[in-house]
């Protein structure tokens, strides 16, 4: 069960990293990454990002991209907060893919 601390560190890194995944993606064309979900660890030392990337087919080549560039993306996820947190979290990414899982049950379906 997360804290009231870690949810609102969850929702403040959310905001923060989809702000710079949009601003680093207005020069792409046709490409949207938004965060779907942060979790951070109890101890607030490591935080996991949920990625949505669309189009889906691009997924694992952007995905790759973000994670060579972790490093400055964490450097600016912490000039941003610097004011509300002491130790900006290490940052893992993953692609949630539950939004394709939903439309694959929903072609099931019908």
């Amino acid at each position: 069960m997360e804290s009231t601390r870690q949810n609102k560190i969850n929702r403040l890194l959310q905001k923060e990293l989809g702000d710079i995944f949009q601003k680093q993606t207005k020069g792409m064309p046709g490409v949207l990454v938004s965060v779907s979900a942060v979790r951070v660890s109890p101890d607030l030392s490591v935080a996991r990002a949920y990625l949505s990337i669309f189009p889906s087919e691009k997924g694992n080549e952007i995905l790759e991209a973000i994670k060579v560039n972790t490093k400055a993306i964490r450097y600016d996820l912490g000039q941003r907060v610097r004011m509300q947190l002491r130790k900006i979290p290490e940052l893992t990414f993953f692609i949630d893919d539950s939004l394709d899982y939903i439309e694959k049950i929903d072609n099931l379906l019908k």
